[in-house]
């Protein structure tokens, strides 16, 4: 059993891990859980009641005497505002201190405009969904972002970032909160998907790996229970893995046979556009798909058979137990996923293949705005941001 004097400073945000998973329970099965005192457990929670982050809810069974009071998290006691950006668009959303989406607005934003207009939309769209929905500025905790780059995580500024002109190490965080006063999170948006997808659907999943297919390709890694970024934050950029059956076709990027050439929407538009056949976009092979176009269901097949090439060497690395494959490209549906499981569960081990799926993203276009939230949850009801006092009462 753990002591009182062995608890950490923060007992406060400990105690509230215990929780956030929405049980219910009393003070007694928080001091049996946790070894603290019943006094020090009732002090600590009777903090939580006064922030707000927890309400007492229906009295458990009694054993005889007064019903035991319990206590859960309480979602609305405050909320975050979560923003995905995309090259081309936008969404903004709120939500709980659950990552439930309250409300979210989707518009046409091209990035290369630069970091101040579309920063300035997300502000702007953000503000509006609070004031649709009762809030103010001085209920959300935090603010958590994808953008479609690179990111240094610890400052939240893209480095490099090869379709954001003007964002090199701009300082999102800080022009946000000149705006809106809050912790402000940024990451990749395939991180950030991530995390989303997670959340929604596979929460038990400790090894996990996100696949994006869109404009380009990359992945988001979830090991051990933990979001891997790397040394410079570009952990899962397997898009510029080369694969031997493109080792002449050329990549944005300057290689020759990268994934992104030859498997990504544009590089399978391309592809049938040399067989006669009109598609330009990722959209436009979507829809050739689900009108039953044969040329593209087969190119879609073999995107998905080049993405397993790739992903048959990351089951090695990373033996994850599941793959969810999403992004635009994700709504060609099982001819895509068709094509990885192929390669996949024919080239990888049987010992890593025997419990591992691989699926369609559930949370599909949520997923990034879903993660955004999700990233700032995990910031501002962290153990250390509770100590520090980062959610006022």
């Amino acid at each position: 059993m753990t002591t009182d004097s062995a608890q950490p400073a923060n007992g406060v945000g400990q105690l509230f891990q215990l929780l956030r998973d929405g049980a219910p329970r009393t003070r007694a099965e928080l001091a049996k859980t946790t070894g603290l005192a019943r006094s020090t457990v009732a002090a600590r929670v009777d903090e939580l009641l006064r922030m707000g982050l927890v309400i007492p809810v229906a009295d458990a069974v009694s054993t005889g005497g007064r019903p035991p009071s319990q206590f859960a998290i309480n979602p609305a006691a405050k909320v975050v505002v979560a923003a995905d950006i995309g090259a081309s668009h936008a969404t903004v959303a709120i939500a709980d201190l659950t990552g439930n989406i309250l409300d979210l607005t989707t518009g046409a934003l091209d990035i290369a405009l630069g970091p101040e207009p579309v920063l300035g939309w997300l502000v702007e769209h953000a503000g509006a969904l609070l004031a649709a929905s009762g809030r103010s500025a001085a209920d959300v905790a935090a603010m958590g972002i994808g953008v479609p780059g690179p990111v240094e995580h610890s400052t939240g500024r893209p480095v490099n970032p090869p379709i954001m002109p003007g964002w090199d190490r701009f300082d999102v965080p800080g022009w946000i909160r000149q705006h809106l006063p809050v912790p402000v999170l940024v990451d990749n948006d395939v991180n950030v998907m991530a995390l989303g997808e997670r959340s929604v659907a596979w929460r038990g999943v400790d090894n996990f790996l996100l696949v994006k297919v869109a404009t380009g390709i990359g992945a988001g890694l979830i090991s051990g229970g933990e979001l891997q970024r790397g040394a410079q934050g570009i952990a899962g950029d397997i898009g510029h893995v080369q694969v031997a059956r493109g080792v002449d076709i050329p990549c944005q990027c300057g290689n020759r046979g990268c994934l992104e050439a030859l498997a990504s929407g544009p590089a399978i538009a391309r592809a049938l556009r040399r067989e006669g056949i009109d598609a330009h976009t990722g959209n436009d092979v979507v829809d050739l798909v689900k009108r039953g176009n044969i040329e593209a269901i087969q190119a879609v097949r073999q995107a998905g058979r080049d993405i397993g090439d790739v992903l048959t060497t990351c089951v090695s690395l990373m033996n994850p137990s599941v793959i969810a494959i999403g992004g635009s490209m994700a709504r060609v549906g099982e001819h895509l996923i068709a094509g990885v499981r192929e390669v996949v569960y024919t080239r990888s081990t049987p010992l890593a293949t025997e419990y591992l799926s691989i699926v369609q993203s559930v949370a599909a276009q949520r997923a990034g705005v879903t993660g955004a939230a999700m990233l700032a949850i995990e910031h501002v009801l962290s153990p250390e941001s509770l100590t520090a006092g980062l959610i006022p009462a």
